[in-house]
């Protein structure tokens, strides 16, 4: 990712070109899952730690998929705000099927 992106319309093109592998996508599906059933878990059982494990097991799922498969940097690291925007969408549309693992 180059030049700061003005909208989040202009940066999701770019997020995925950066998650065109179907192992990335299921490393941030899967990573995704498991930060929403940390956040659920936390709300839950009132133990916040698990909102961080969940975080922890996002991130570190959806790295893997950058270093290791896809061989990129993670937007995270330039647009964390519309990364994570780009994360959630992904991940619905994944559910939704209007995008392909």
């Amino acid at each position: 990712m180059s030049a700061l992106p003005l909208t989040f319309a202009e940066f999701y093109p770019r997020y995925l070109r950066d998650h065109q592998q179907r192992g990335t996508r299921v490393l941030h599906f899967v990573g995704t899952s498991l930060f929403l059933v940390g956040a659920v878990a936390a709300l839950v059982l009132l133990k916040p730690v698990l909102l961080l494990w969940g975080v922890v097991a996002a991130y570190g799922l959806a790295w893997v998929g950058h270093f290791f498969v896809e061989h990129n940097r993670p937007a995270t690291f330039q647009h964390p705000w519309f990364s994570l925007r780009g994360d959630f969408k992904l991940y619905f549309d994944l559910w939704r099927g209007r995008e392909r693992f």
